[in-house]
């Protein structure tokens, strides 16, 4: 699989509490450089980021982040910020707590609501798959298609562990025609992330690959 192919799945990834402005403007550098698919970034950060890349690289934010059990009010505003800050794309965390309890129509009309707050950007559902039983995956997949969301999401990266092939090749079997799948948390190597398209996957949340391709880059390839 070429390398260039694999980039172009990445949202290129900083979400540390510690992050800085320098580091975001790093990652936007090398975005735009190997040419990734975003790169996702805090929320505080999206204007700041915007304005420096224009249309060179889309930004995508998270919301609800990292454990999901804001209101839907406040996730509601924070996505509506997020996008008149300049955001493209949207990952959102569900409410675990809600869904455990089997309150499906919590979780449903909650993605709705940032789904119709969205427009035509991209929305991604965190449904953080290392805290829910199969059948839980199975039913997000179910509630992410209907809700009419972009893309289901494995993780936050943020939990006790990120994305698995398993989860990959379980959300493929369930979601919609319409839904992608996004893998995230953990994606260390080259051949992590071509597994993960190769079952299915058209977006990867991860900082590791650009890392790699910057260590092996002679600059004949960019």
């Amino acid at each position: 699989m070429d390398i260039k192919d694999i980039l172009a799945k990445c949202d290129h990834t900083l979400l540390g509490q510690t992050a800085t402005w320098d580091e975001i403007k790093g990652i936007c550098d090398d975005g735009i450089k190997y040419s990734t698919a975003s790169v996702c970034i805090p929320p505080s950060f999206v204007k700041r980021a915007k304005d420096y890349v224009g249309d060179r690289l889309a930004i995508c934010t998270v919301i609800g982040f990292p454990n999901g059990y804001n209101t839907t009010a406040c996730k509601e505003f924070e996505t509506i910020d997020a996008l008149k800050n300049g955001a493209d794309e949207i990952d959102m965390v569900i409410n675990i707590g809600e869904l455990k309890a089997g309150n499906y129509d919590y979780v449903l009309n909650e993605i709705k609501t940032l789904k119709k707050a969205c427009g035509d950007n991209i929305l991604k559902v965190i449904i953080e798959t290392c805290l829910l039983t199969d059948e839980e995956k199975v039913k997000m997949c179910q509630l992410v298609t209907e809700a009419g969301a972009d893309y289901i999401k494995t993780s936050t990266g943020f939990s006790k562990a990120g994305a698995t092939f398993s989860d990959i090749a379980l959300f493929a079997a369930n979601i919609g025609a319409d839904v992608k799948m996004k893998a995230a948390g953990g994606i260390s190597s080259i051949e992590d992330a071509e597994e993960f398209v190769r079952l299915g996957a058209s977006r990867l949340g991860t900082s590791r690959i650009v890392k790699i391709v910057k260590a092996q880059d002679d600059g004949s390839a960019y």
